[in-house]
């Protein structure tokens, strides 16, 4: 098991290889489809964006309502390959991991690759226990879109896979 602090530098997360299972805790931000919409056309019209991408994890999730007692609800992946149009202008922009569920097109591995970072896979059906590794969110953006909205959530011992490496690695061919 290997534990890492977040933000993901490149020098953390250089020696990963596909398989291997990470426990990350600290900063990450949720975005799903309509974040990324909006967050690519920001970029496409030079305006600010709400987070800065370099060294940024975001999570692929809608999470469920709070439930009274909790701090977050069920946290699961959303499917990755729906964010693909945008992913390689995020990695270009500074973004080091991505977390998704499933497989990602081939110009997404060339992305990762290029800019020496990493997509990992959460485990679908596990939202609930994923959601309690989260200790605080906040939101950061686009609250309007509800579930969609960009937060930033602050996670102890979140589990991930690593399905891509910065080698090139890919666990669903290797």
């Amino acid at each position: 098991m290997i534990h890492l602090e977040l933000p993901l530098t490149k020098d953390k997360i250089k020696d990963l290889k596909t398989g291997d299972l990470v426990y990350l805790s600290g900063q990450l931000y949720t975005a799903r489809d309509a974040a990324h919409k909006r967050l690519f056309e920001m970029i496409q019209q030079n305006q600010p964006l709400p987070f800065d991408l370099k060294d940024a994890t975001i999570y692929y999730v809608g999470p469920t309502p709070t439930m009274p007692g909790q701090t977050f609800g069920s946290a699961g992946p959303t499917t990755s390959a729906r964010m693909d149009p945008y992913a390689p202008t995020l990695y270009d922009l500074g973004v080091s991991c991505t977390i998704g569920k499933g497989y990602r097109s081939k110009v997404v591995q060339d992305s990762v690759v290029k800019n020496q970072a990493i997509y990992a896979v959460a485990i679908g059906g596990a939202g609930a226990l994923l959601g309690k590794c989260v200790k605080k969110a906040e939101p950061v953006a686009f609250e309007d879109l509800g579930a969609e909205a960009i937060l930033k959530l602050t996670v102890e011992n979140f589990p991930i896979t690593i399905a891509f490496d910065t080698q090139g690695n890919n666990l669903y061919e290797d």
